[in-house]
């Protein structure tokens, strides 16, 4: 009873404009709030109801915008053709025709979900609706209820980890370990055309170029992560730290938007470039074929 009053002087603090804060002066705590303790280290926080809640608020409005596709499409169903028609143009070049049609629906979702949750931060609530209590008059929030999913570190290593791990599935599934191998470690000069001195110590760089590489690549779940949640965390720090100013407001739209995209872009841009060499020498096999003919 007394937590529920708590969490109704916050709504009624929200909704008649008083002020209710995270608190001002204070920057935006970095660890997401428990609001079920499951025992044992296991918890249900913030940042991973709103994702659960955003996660199912995109289903319902895609299934409802969609609904059974039709041949002459409605106007809902025509506004999602023509973003699913962008995002192809946009990808598919990067991808490869191979393994775009396995890699589609991934960075979709990716892109959509996360351009949502950078998104959510902008939103009346967000960090205001919680439990608290008073302080000189205004409601200090300890827990609130609503966190962006991207704002919480662990949210964006499991983006990241997700990423990583359908990477190594697409590239073993599309590519194979042998190209993979030589894509890291193999000697990348042309043999009939290099001299065998300069050849064999070319194959020793590309070896030593090919460890370099690896590390990057194990790097990569940390480096996606870290970009993604410090360009949203640091944002909500802003506008806190400035009262919501209207500049940053919309700068940090912006953020939202490209952050999204860059995230959706690396990770298409790591399986391409394991992926797309098979385009390429398909292209080639059929440019030669054709001047056979002739």
């Amino acid at each position: 009873m007394f937590r529920a009053k708590k969490l109704a002087l916050a709504l009624v603090s929200l909704a008649t404009a008083l002020p209710a804060f995270a608190s001002e002066g204070e920057a935006v705590s970095a660890k997401a709030a428990v609001l079920v303790d499951l025992g044992g280290g296991w918890a249900i926080t913030n940042s991973m109801a709103t994702g659960w809640a955003v996660s199912a608020l995109i289903i319902a409005v895609i299934l409802i915008m969609v609904g059974r596709p039709k041949i002459i499409p409605s106007k809902a169903q025509s506004v999602a053709e023509s973003l699913i028609e962008g995002l192809r143009g946009l990808f598919e070049p990067i991808v490869g025709k191979h393994a775009f049609p396995a890699v589609f629906p991934l960075l979709v979702t990716f892109f959509i979900f996360i351009l949502i949750q950078n998104w959510m931060g902008l939103l009346p609530g967000v960090g205001t609706i919680g439990y608290g209590h008073d302080v000189d008059g205004r409601f200090h929030i300890l827990r609130p209820l609503i966190r962006p999913f991207t704002a919480d570190f662990n949210g964006t290593i499991a983006l990241a980890l997700i990423s990583f791990g359908a990477w190594l599935i697409i590239i073993f599934k599309y590519a194979g370990p042998r190209l993979i191998l030589f894509d890291l470690f193999g000697n990348k000069a042309d043999k009939k055309e290099t001299p065998v001195v300069l050849y064999f110590v070319l194959s020793v760089v590309f070896l030593l170029v090919g460890f370099i590489e690896v590390f990057s690549i194990l790097i990569r779940p940390f480096t996606l992560s870290v970009r993604l949640f410090g360009n949203i965390y640091g944002g909500e720090n802003l506008l806190h730290g400035t009262s919501f100013f209207f500049v940053f407001y919309f700068m940090e739209l912006l953020v939202g938007l490209i952050q999204a995209t860059v995230f959706t872009l690396l990770s298409s841009v790591y399986i391409g470039l394991m992926c797309n060499h098979g385009d390429e020498h398909e292209h080639v096999d059929e440019n030669n074929h054709a001047e056979a003919h002739h």
